[in-house]
């Protein structure tokens, strides 16, 4: 018989409520805001060919959690990037599409709102506040100790760039006066025989005069996993919960959307113990650097250990690593 735990409001240990979880969320497709202010023929192309993965992949869940396996879809938004453009002409192109092709789209997400929660008020009441999403988060980045770093390189939270290893230069001193050195790679924390070096940033501040970051695609995907794994939480509450969209008219500015929305009544839970992204092959250096930046953020233990335990509760093996929870497929020539 199905365990129902998972649907539980109250937590376990306590301090912070649980979410409903999936067994797995599926991101159908990605595409650049240009993408989806041009015509419809690359949006068809895609979704085509993810509609006999998305049956593929329900089988494998079903051969995997049985008949009863929850598998919910969603789709994120480029309108971070691209605020200026119309959401009521790029989501009837986009929903228009995906109903031809037949796809089916659960939950639709903003990639704005992995970076600023707007308030929600129902019936008059704010039943969330606005929540700086991106901000929280970035205080919860714990970069890895460079024993013998001569403090050449900022901290991650100055510079906003986060790295998975180190350069010699950062622990050689006065090497700026030794021009003639012998070159010495930088080196992978943790590597396994080789090293594979990579250095993320994300955040900059574009404007000077602005105290406001500017968030990087790799780290507002990151949220997005976290957001999907249901491992964020905002005074012990999810900071974003899928507001069920009914309206018939779309509102003329992006920020006047939820940040996830459900489209589809019927939908699995939105959040899922495992994430599966399929997605164009040229997202595979921000994939890599999404795993970087997630395995340096420190979770809510309570949180993590509240999600394990709801796995053994349906004989499912939860990783504490988050990373680990991620998979992806990549769409060759996307």
């Amino acid at each position: 018989m199905e365990n129902v735990a998972e649907y539980s409001e109250a937590s376990e240990l306590g301090r912070v409520s649980a979410v409903p979880l999936s067994h797995i969320s599926v991101e159908v497709g990605h595409f650049l805001m240009q993408d989806l202010v041009n015509g419809v023929d690359r949006i068809q192309r895609q979704f085509r060919r993810i509609v006999p993965l998305l049956d593929a992949f329900t089988r494998s869940a079903q051969a995997e959690f049985g008949g009863r396996a929850r598998i919910s879809t969603c789709f994120l938004v480029d309108d971070y990037f691209r605020p200026d453009t119309d959401p009521g002409v790029i989501l009837d192109k986009l929903l228009g599409t995906a109903a031809e092709c037949g796809l089916r789209i659960d939950y639709l997400a903003r990639e704005a709102g992995c970076a600023d929660v707007p308030e929600v008020v129902r019936d008059g009441i704010v039943r969330t506040p606005s929540i700086a999403l991106a901000e929280m988060v970035r205080h919860r980045i714990v970069a890895e100790p460079d024993q013998g770093a001569n403090g050449r390189r900022p901290p991650t939270a100055e510079s906003g760039w986060l790295c998975n290893g180190k350069r010699a230069t950062d622990q050689e001193p006065g090497a700026a006066l030794h021009p003639v050195q012998e070159y010495r790679p930088p080196e992978e924390f943790g590597r396994r025989g080789h090293s594979i070096f990579l250095d993320v940033e994300m955040w900059d501040h574009p404007n000077p005069d602005a105290d406001v970051p500017k968030w990087s695609c790799p780290y507002l995907a990151a949220i997005w996993q976290l957001l999907r794994l249901g491992m964020l939480r905002y005074e012990g509450r999810p900071p974003v919960e899928p507001q069920v969209w009914n309206r018939q008219r779309w509102p003329d500015r992006w920020e006047d959307l939820p940040s996830v929305m459900q489209l589809n009544a019927n939908a699995k839970p939105f959040a899922a113990y495992r994430s599966l992204s399929i997605l164009p092959m040229r997202y595979v250096g921000i994939e890599h650097a999404v795993r970087v930046i997630l395995d340096h953020i420190q979770l809510d233990h309570e949180v993590v250990e509240q999600v394990v335990a709801r796995g053994r509760a349906e004989d499912i093996t939860v990783s504490r690593r988050v990373a680990e929870r991620l998979e992806h497929h990549l769409l060759a020539g996307s």
